[in-house]
């Protein structure tokens, strides 16, 4: 028996290091698991409909360098807005305006007494290359063949909203009010002008610039002195859960490496 304690004893003490290595393989382990786990956070953004063919791609390439998971819902700047205000637990709010987000501000929902510009939108007119708007220009709007334009609805879409003041400025409004097809958002009068419902789209130029909208039609801008500054704007909502990640997210948004990106998607940068 003593003898036997003894060999028990010098294997215990053999195993000994290997112990230790294993602590430090369980530390290890569970430094991985918090890395983990920070790296399944997901952060909700709730953006406005312009956004949908910019935020995938600058999503993916925020999550490869943070490892935080966005999780987009798209829609118009005022549904988001009123959504929001209902409960509808988002992170942070990209608008397509500063009204909005301003909205939210005052009735005391964002961590930020003022909206932060991360962007400004540019407004276009788009037509499929077998529309009888062609060759497109901004005669195009009251040529006689053509008989629908689509719009996003002033009253909710702030590309809607420019699109109506642009019609204005230009003293086109009496000659295209019977064309106007009215879209909830802007993302659905580019579906109307894609699939040929209305012959022509008052859209905004991030779907104009996508390969998809550059294959199958044309694009002429609106003068940016005919519509008022698409200043689009974010805040972060004070009822996140993950308000150091919606912070770390928007500085990263309106970093100079991200803003001079911007002109690729078709936006402009916010300065």
């Amino acid at each position: 028996m003593p003898l036997g304690y003894r060999k028990a004893k010098q294997l215990i003490r053999r195993r000994l290091p290997r112990v230790s290595f294993l602590s430090r393989g369980f530390a290890g382990s569970w430094i991985l698991t918090a890395s983990l786990t920070l790296a399944q956070t997901t952060l909700r953004i709730a953006a406005a409909s312009d956004l949908q063919p910019v935020l995938p791609t600058l999503a993916a390439d925020y999550e490869q360098k943070t490892h935080v998971h966005i999780l987009a819902s798209f829609a118009s700047s005022a549904t988001l807005t009123q959504q929001i205000q209902n409960g509808d637990p988002q992170d942070v709010f990209l608008s397509a305006d500063y009204v909005h987000p301003e909205q939210l501000v005052a009735a005391g929902l964002t961590l930020q007494r003022d909206p932060v510009a991360y962007a400004r939108g540019v407004l276009v007119l788009w037509a499929r290359k077998d529309s009888p708007a062609q060759p497109l220009s901004l005669d195009s709007l009251t040529n006689t063949k053509v008989k629908t334009i689509a719009v996003a609805d002033p009253l909710h879409a702030p590309y809607g909203l420019a699109a109506q003041r642009a019609l204005q400025a230009l003293h086109l409004t009496a000659a295209t009010q019977s064309k106007l097809v009215i879209a909830e958002n802007i993302a659905q009068a580019a579906q109307f002008a894609e699939s040929g419902n209305a012959q022509l789209g008052i859209l905004s130029q991030t779907t104009a610039f996508t390969p998809h909208f550059r294959q199958l039609g044309t694009f002429v801008l609106f003068p940016p002195h005919s519509y008022p500054d698409i200043r689009q704007c974010a805040v972060i909502l004070k009822s996140s859960k993950n308000q150091p990640a919606a912070q770390a997210f928007l500085t990263w948004l309106t970093s100079p490496e991200v803003q001079q990106k911007l002109t690729a998607f078709g936006l402009d940068p916010a300065n």
